[in-house]
């Protein structure tokens, strides 16, 4: 499975579909609808790997999908910036060698990782090249 792109379970319980994401056990939701359930998951989804950021957590790779499972990504924002984050984290480098190694300050370093704040894309790919990777791009249908 890619990178970021989360296997949902979905069931029904009484009138609710609820959604639950094996990888991320602190997200639970349900709906009226699947595709309400579904829009809600995203947005846990969302919230959890945010919250994992803030708290300095790891984010796990995705597993891939069990039959009756769906997949749902992060905004393609957030997942260029967790990429950087679990490339960081890693690495072992504490923020004020990884800001050496992109000849910036440790300010701005912070602000790559903080999932709260805009990074540009070229910023990004920056900083995953510093890390010794690379940020990859791509396309799928929805």
């Amino acid at each position: 499975m890619a990178w970021f792109m989360f296997a949902t379970a979905i069931t029904r319980e009484g009138d609710d579909y609820v959604v639950s994401v094996r990888d991320l056990p602190e997200v639970v939701t349900s709906g009226s609808s699947i595709e309400e359930a579904i829009a809600l998951a995203a947005d846990a989804i969302e919230v959890a790997v945010v919250g994992r950021m803030d708290d300095d957590m790891e984010i796990p790779v995705p597993s891939a999908l069990q039959p009756g499972e769906r997949a749902i990504a992060l905004p393609a924002t957030l997942a260029a910036k967790a990429a950087v984050y679990e490339a960081w984290k890693a690495s072992g480098l504490k923020k004020t060698e990884f800001a050496k190694k992109l000849h910036r300050n440790e300010g701005e370093v912070r602000r790559i990782l903080n999932p709260r704040h805009g990074t540009k894309l070229d910023q990004l790919d920056e900083a995953a090249r510093a890390l010794g990777g690379r940020l990859v791009v791509s396309f799928e249908p929805a």
